[in-house]
Formats: C-alpha cells, structure tokens, sequence
C-alpha cells in the first residue's frame, strides 16, 4: 500500500479550496489501488475547518503549528514536508500550483532527488504508471508525461480538479508533526495585508479583469463596481500593473496568478497568448473591447463590440437591478 501525501495550504485559518482540488484528486488516484492519502497542514495555528480534509478523502492528518509558519519560508517549510514525508513514508507529494506550491515543490523535489512536473491539469494512475497533463508554451499545446522514480513531485493547477466530498461527515484525529528549531540564514518579511474587502482573484468564481483600455487608474473603478455587483474580484493585466494602476496580487497571466472561475470578464484588453496563459481555464469568457480585431473575441464565448466606457456602466446597472 502506497501514500500520497498532500501539502495544505490555509488563509486566515481556513482551508484553501485549492488544496481541497488537489486533496480531492489524491482521493481518486487512491481509489484505484487501495492506497492511503495524508495531508500535511503547516499553520500557525489551529484551522476552522480541517473536517473538510477529511470529508475530501484524508485517512491521516499531520499538523505542524508554530506560529513561525504564519509566514511563508522556503527552507523552514520545506523541511517540515520532508519530516512529514518521513512520518508517513510517501512516494507521491501533491502540491496546488499556488505561489507557493510552485515555490516549495521544486525545492522538495531537489531534496528528494526526485522528479517535479509542475502546473498540471490532469493525473491518471494505470498499473502503476502516473501520467500527467500539462500546458506547455503558454497554453498553446499540452504535454502528456510518464512520471518515474521511487518518490515523485507534482503540482497541481487550481480551478481545474472539482472538489467532491467522498466521506461527507467524516473526522480525522490531527497527529501532531515536530517544527524544527533551526535557524535559517534567509529572512523573509510579510507581505502587506490586500484590502480586507477584496477577494483574491485565485480563489473567486468571478474575476474582472480590466487592460490599458481603461487609459488610467482612476477608471479602474468602473471594473471594481462591476465586480462587487457580481460577487467577484478584480483582475488586472502585466500592461495595467507595469504601469502602476494596480497592485501585482491581482495580475492574471503567465507571469501573474492562474485562474479559473466560472465567470471571467476581459475589459479593455487584447487578450495576449501570455494573459491567455493565466486565464484560459476560465469556464465562461466574456470580451468588452472597442477592437473587432482585438484577438481575445477569437476565443471568448460571449463578445461585447463597443466603448467600455458606455458598456460597463449600464451592465452594472443592469446586474444591480436584477439583484435588488
């Protein structure tokens, strides 16, 4: 009998529904061979809602608490997986293709000696043989793999995989994971707090995104209220951010965050093969672009041709007043 461990993330003492995406994919590749799945949950502090592990498909919980692990640090965090890969004896490590999944699963794999396929939208397990899928050259074609070795390293894109509760009502008893005393020669500082009212674009089922299109910050507002009235975040592109209109966390892209929400609004931007990158996972595309030949509307499921000045306003009005 194999484990597959997955490595949890948790913001403000919840769990991500990316590692509840990931958790749930470990449960189907058990499924197959009677194998086991182990979470390892590096927090500062106790989550709310660790049942939710369980009801995904963990048979084991480690939890490794310490308030030094509020803050992401590569070698700190590192180390505990390898502690927690040791405890339960893995040879599969599952990772969200978060920041830091992508950070930490390279860097565990290295210690490992081990293999590391990053950014993955589908896993399989046949006889013993574990097949991925990833994006390669920024989406424009998929790469299928065969992953060998004793232990292997895989990350696993968020939005993709669904999240099923197989054991709805389940519990796990936490087991208690050592946090090593080392000092480590990297600081790391944290990083400044996102306003408290906005919701982050890799967790949203709805993101606007608003391009240069938008000519400054100030119209920046029209993207925000057309995102509060349905219930989603803000998204910007590298272009808007390079200027300075909007803060890094919310770019989409290649060199931005991935995501994929039900719904994804592109306002006043051209859609870029490296912007496609990081949304093209999106279920629902809507374009809003003055441009007919703008190449986003090659590729979006609904386009608006028109001023997003005009267009914009009278949509949020609209979507207010069927709210209300």
């Amino acid at each position: 009998m194999s484990t597959i461990l997955v490595i949890a993330e948790e913001k403000n003492h919840r769990i991500r529904n990316a590692t509840l995406e990931v958790l749930t994919a470990a449960a189907g590749l058990a499924a197959r061979d009677g194998d086991r799945v182990a979470v390892l949950l590096p927090s500062s502090a106790a989550v709310d809602d660790s049942a939710s592990l369980a009801a995904c498909g963990a048979d084991r919980l480690f939890a490794a608490l310490d308030p030094r692990l509020g803050v992401y640090h590569p070698d700190l965090y590192k180390q505990v997986v390898l502690n927690a890969v040791q405890a339960c004896g893995a040879d599969l490590l599952l990772f969200s293709a978060t920041a830091m999944g992508r950070d930490l699963a390279p860097r565990v794999a290295v210690a490992l000696s081990a293999p590391c396929l990053a950014d993955c939208t589908e896993v399989t397990m046949q006889n013993g043989t574990l097949t991925a899928t990833k994006p390669l050259f920024a989406g424009k074609v998929l790469g299928r793999f065969v992953v060998n070795g004793n232990r292997k390293v895989l990350s696993l894109r968020a939005g993709v995989f669904p999240i099923i509760e197989r054991r709805p009502g389940a519990e796990i008893a936490p087991e208690p994971l050592p946090v090593p005393d080392s000092a480590f020669p990297l600081q790391v500082t944290p990083a400044a707090a996102p306003d408290a009212g906005r919701m982050d674009v890799a967790d949203a089922d709805v993101v606007v995104t608003g391009g240069r299109g938008l000519r400054s910050a100030e119209n920046f507002t029209l993207v925000e209220e057309l995102a509060d009235a349905l219930g989603g975040a803000v998204g910007a592109t590298r272009a808007v951010v390079d200027s300075g209109w909007r803060p890094h966390r919310e770019q989409v892209g290649q060199t931005g965050k991935v995501v994929s929400p039900n719904l994804y609004f592109m306002i006043g931007a051209s859609g870029s093969i490296q912007h496609w990158a990081g949304m093209s996972g999106s279920r629902c595309i809507v374009a809003i672009n003055k441009d007919p030949n703008a190449p986003i509307f090659q590729r979006a499921d609904y386009g608006l041709l028109g001023d997003l000045f005009e267009i914009v306003p009278a949509l949020t009005a609209e979507i207010k007043k069927r709210s209300a």
